[in-house]
């Protein structure tokens, strides 16, 4: 019989036989230098682009400025500037992966400003003006990047990959320094505008429920008084005591009528905050609290009006949260001044779980505050205590000139 040969042995003892496959063929580039070669190789033809539109479009309209239509012409260049900017942020993000906030969009409002207010914001526009310089450097840097770029993958390809990073490291410093939003201005311009729109809401809700009230309460006993001294009129010589009753009902009404335009003119401003001050004020809110309260005043001088008023409607709104929710045996109010912010201190020995989403109202008086560069804090563990801090710009009180 013959016998087979056997297979051969390297030094390890491994036989042929026990060989472990070839890895898959694959690119030597990762998939990030693949993109920072095509970011390079794009901005050819995207550098002409933003070239050639400054060159035609700003150079016409700033050379027509002797003309009338120069400056409109100029304007909106400067508008579609902003537009090529965003096309360069988006391919920056896609290829090199450099995060840069969109710009706030130019309040112009559809017009209502009228229209040369609106001509002198949009040629006064940083963003655009920062976004055309960019566009006009860029084509020579365009051509220097994508002629290294494309002879390198044929002749330096071993050590592109270090290339690709050093020039589109030059491309994102370019990026972040002439596209990237003016960030302080530009978070105060988003943080104003989206104030504005709280306080908007806010005095919209309020004018609703003013009106809610005024229309269920003292109008609807008005309307009734009315008629009932009609029918009291009417039978007063037929039934004299029937119409004194109907009057004595009319005369309760009166009062009832009078009670709630009372409760509606304290919730819109307090007699007693006009005339007296925070301390008296917060006090009588205090005494109508269902829970004992103590109540601290620390200010040797009264904050401008509207500071006070949101400092009181703060303070009752969260005692009528400690008197709906908080199960509390006592509470406290402290009202301090440190430096040029007003602070207050709401302390309750409640069951605590406060939260600003929690549905007690305490997200809209958030709101409040955040709209007038406050801030609102609660500290409000399960089993309690709770306390919330709110902070208030300070500003002096002007005098009333009489």
């Amino acid at each position: 019989m013959t016998e087979r040969p056997s297979p051969s042995r390297d030094a390890s003892g491994r036989s042929d036989g026990d060989q472990p496959p070839l890895p898959p063929a694959r690119f030597a580039y990762d998939r990030h230098t693949w993109k920072e070669i095509a970011h390079l190789l794009a901005n050819l033809p995207l550098s002409l682009l933003g070239f050639t539109y400054v060159a035609v479009v700003l150079f016409t309209g700033a050379f027509l400025t002797l003309t009338v239509i120069g400056f409109p012409l100029l304007a909106a260049g400067l508008m579609g500037a902003r537009q090529l900017g965003k096309l360069e942020r988006a391919r920056a993000r896609a290829l090199l992966g450099v995060r840069v906030d969109e710009p706030s969009p130019l309040p112009l409002r559809g017009g209502k400003n009228g229209f040369f207010p609106q001509l002198w914001l949009a040629l006064k526009d940083p963003v655009g003006w920062r976004t055309i310089l960019y566009d006009f450097i860029r084509l020579p840097w365009g051509v220097l990047t994508f002629a290294i770029t494309l002879t390198s993958l044929f002749v330096l390809w071993p050590v592109l990959p270090f290339i690709a990073r050093g020039l589109t490291n030059a491309d994102r410093a370019m990026v972040r320094g002439l596209l990237s939003p003016s960030d302080e201005l530009e978070r105060r311009i988003a943080e104003l505008e989206s104030d504005r729109g709280v306080v908007v809401d806010t005095a919209a809700a309020d004018l609703r429920r003013i009106e809610r009230d005024l229309h269920d309460g003292a109008q609807a006993r008005l309307v009734n008084l009315a008629m009932g001294l009609g029918l009291a009129k009417e039978k007063l010589l037929e039934d004299p005591d029937s119409a004194a009753a109907m009057v004595a009902e009319a005369h309760g009404e009166v009062k009832l009528a009078l009670q709630e335009l009372r409760d509606l003119a304290r919730g819109i401003h307090p007699a007693v905050l006009t005339d007296r001050g925070l301390d008296a004020a917060l006090s009588a809110v205090a005494s109508r609290c269902t829970v004992p309260v103590k109540v601290t005043v620390d200010l040797l001088s009264r904050p401008a009006a509207a500071i006070e008023g949101i400092a009181y409607f703060t303070v009752s709104e969260l005692l009528q949260n400690i008197s709906k929710h908080s199960a509390a045996r006592s509470a406290s109010v402290d009202v301090w001044r440190t430096d040029d912010r007003l602070l207050i201190q709401v302390g309750d020995d409640g069951r605590g779980g406060a939260r600003l989403a929690g549905g007690t109202g305490l997200r809209g008086l958030a709101d409040r505050l955040d709209a007038v560069d406050g801030l609102f804090v609660i500290e409000s563990p399960q089993g309690g205590p709770t306390t919330v801090t709110a902070e208030l710009p300070w500003r002096d009180r002007v005098p009333v000139q009489g």
